[in-house]
């Protein structure tokens, strides 16, 4: 995306802009059909069936059944959801979770929170590409395991994991497997059967809906504890009424990308396959990260040695993308993610994140390539 000001936004991974049909589809619903959905009159019944139709629409874009799919306020909620509800409802059968070394905060995090509370975590390793190995999960998982979490695909370098196989090592144990696809919903083929996994967590701004939204798949028949409770809302899973615009425009948003995702994906790898070819051709010992496991299509890790990543961000002054690689804070620390993968310390702080979407093209990619080649001349030679 190229504002009229010339700035290019590459940081589709921390959030997207809300697609105009989406944007389209909600309006009514801030405006007209603003009733609440549990009203058993005429504003009521529109709201309810317009929730509905945007059940169905994630079920479809996920190929599992409406009742499975429990509406939230975005990833983070969906993630604590899973994870602390299904640690209330079996902990009398065993405290032991396993998940990633390259987990979002929003898991992390919730782990971090359990321990505290008589849970043990066991943290699973990754290589070099940020891959982790299903005979690690082997190693680590015992019959008291009663939750596996693995994302689908990293945040930071895109590195796409072995879900299917995870999963099957979990359920062999007895372990409810989840996965946080928040960054891979609306991008790859993210069919909840294919990946044989129990709970899957969504977040809306991720595929083009807006922020405060999201959703969880939860396989039915799987009970957990709710963290919100009231009312009998999403089934018993989550109280409080429904938040009805924004659900709508997550239903649009997942009905597009069900529709588009193959033609985005084969375009948007191109795109990426351009930029990373021409980047590593005029800057030679640049490092690209997971470059060697298959990745989300749109994005693309870079590494500088012996240069800060806050520093590039200003000389790219017009260029919007992230250094959530590097030092966020300033303080000298790198990312944990390439800190998991090994990759060393004077890479890890010059690492950006360029990651592309539905509104970048050839033209956007030349420019990105004139911004680096202009504002990195000198540190070319390093």
């Amino acid at each position: 995306m190229k504002f009229e000001n010339g700035d290019i936004y590459l940081d589709y991974n921390a959030t997207t802009p809300v697609d105009p049909s989406v944007f389209e589809a909600m309006v009514p619903y801030y405006k007209r059909s603003f009733g609440n959905p549990s009203s058993e009159h005429r504003q009521g019944h529109s709201t309810r069936a317009a929730v509905l139709r945007a059940r169905r629409q994630v079920a479809s874009l996920l190929q599992c059944e409406p009742d499975e799919v429990i509406f939230t306020s975005g990833g983070s909620e969906s993630n604590n959801l899973i994870m602390k509800g299904h640690a209330i409802q079996q902990s009398s059968r065993g405290r032991h979770m396993v998940i990633s070394a390259v987990e979002h905060p929003a898991i992390t995090q919730v782990a971090e929170y359990l321990t505290k509370h008589g849970f043990r975590v066991s943290i699973l390793p990754v290589d070099g590409q940020g891959l982790v190995s299903p005979e690690d999960l082997e190693e680590i998982i015992t019959s008291k395991t009663i939750l596996v979490s693995v994302m689908h695909a990293n945040n930071e370098v895109g590195t796409i994991q072995p879900i299917q196989e995870l999963a099957q090592i979990a359920h062999t144990h007895g372990a409810l497997f989840h996965t946080d696809a928040a960054q891979s919903v609306g991008k790859i083929a993210t069919l909840v059967d294919d990946l044989e996994c129990d709970a899957l967590s969504i977040a809306g701004h991720k595929l083009y809906a807006p922020k405060g939204v999201g959703a969880l798949y939860l396989k039915r028949g799987i009970k957990i504890e709710p963290l919100i409770h009231g009312a009998n809302h999403e089934n018993g899973h989550r109280a409080g009424t429904e938040n009805v615009a924004q659900i709508v425009g997550l239903g649009a948003a997942a009905e597009l990308a069900k529709n588009t995702i193959q033609q985005e994906q084969e375009r948007i790898a191109g795109l990426r396959a351009r930029l990373q070819t021409q980047l590593k051709l005029e800057f030679p010992q640049l490092r690209i990260n997971a470059q060697g496991v298959e990745r989300l299509p749109n994005t693309l890790s870079i590494s500088f040695p012996d240069l800060n990543a806050l520093d590039l961000m200003g000389k790219l002054e017009k260029l919007m993308v992230s250094a959530g690689a590097a030092c966020h804070s300033g303080d000298g620390k790198g990312s944990g993610v390439l800190e998991a993968m090994g990759v060393p310390l004077n890479y890890q702080l010059g690492t950006l994140r360029l990651s592309l979407g539905r509104y970048c093209d050839n033209a956007l990619v030349d420019d990105v390539l004139k911004i680096f080649k202009s504002a990195i001349k000198s540190e070319g030679s390093h």
